[in-house]
């Protein structure tokens, strides 16, 4: 008897966002793997009969974990168990689900993706910086904060993209955008770095390339970065937000 992996994604973090497939996956699941960026919340919400795995990686780890979590997967479903791989966001979006799913059938395993909500798509909407708006940005690109090996990603093909988002680069912020920079985007563009985004905890850092590129701007992962000029639009609407609060009388 064979088992089923469902590659389900935990979105962002704050568990309302989760899919209605991907909430009856966790609860009818007799194993859980689960990544680092899954929130407590979304654990919660697990079969409290499944057994929990998990298998978040550290820098330099991420082949020798991977190796693990193949065998693991592996394993569980041969066993006949119905096993959820739990990444954030979406695992088709810098989540190596594709990895994953390739190297199961290759075994014979059934697989079925579960899309979830990608952090680089709600995060900064959720913060209000849309990534795209008419006249100002007309596409975007999503970018991770670093390529296979440990090494940068090529700033070239990024220099002329409108609206940028770069997932797990708060380590490699500087160098990313003094990369980014000599590729011809402009030191003044404003960026914003959205720490902890959906959840209670959330915070947003703004500032221009150029101080990232300074080491001027104090961030703590996970954050989702923005760059462009859709970033200005969480202004604007702070402006509104503000002028629309009712004016209280001053106290006697």
């Amino acid at each position: 008897m064979r088992g089923k992996v469902y590659l389900v994604g935990a979105g962002p973090g704050d568990p309302e966002l989760l899919t209605l497939k991907a909430l009856r996956v966790l609860r009818e699941a007799e194993v859980v793997l689960y990544d680092r960026l899954v929130s407590p919340a979304v654990l919660e919400l697990v079969n409290p009969l499944a057994r929990l795995l998990y298998v978040g990686k550290e820098l330099g780890e991420q082949d020798r974990v991977q190796q693990l979590i193949f065998q693991q997967l592996l394993c569980h479903a041969r066993a006949g168990r119905t096993v959820a791989r739990l990444k954030g966001g979406d695992p088709m979006v810098y989540g190596r689900g594709a990895e994953e799913w390739l190297a199961l059938a290759a075994e014979g395993v059934g697989v079925e993706l579960v899309p979830g909500v990608s952090s680089s798509l709600a995060v900064p909407g959720l913060a209000g910086i849309p990534l795209t708006l008419r006249g100002v940005a007309g596409g975007f690109a999503v970018l991770p904060g670093h390529a296979q090996g440990g090494t940068l990603p090529d700033p070239a093909p990024y220099a002329r993209v409108d609206t940028l988002v770069v997932l797990m680069g708060v380590g490699e912020r500087a160098r990313i955008a003094r990369g980014l920079i000599r590729a011809g985007r402009r030191a003044d563009e404003p960026v914003a770095f959205v720490e902890n985004g959906s959840t209670p905890e959330e915070r947003v850092v703004t500032a221009t390339l150029g101080e990232v590129a300074r080491g001027e701007v104090a961030v703590q992962p996970p954050a989702v970065w923005v760059i462009g000029e859709v970033v200005r639009v969480r202004e604007r609407l702070e402006a509104l937000e503000r002028a629309a609060r009712p004016v209280t009388a001053a106290s006697s």
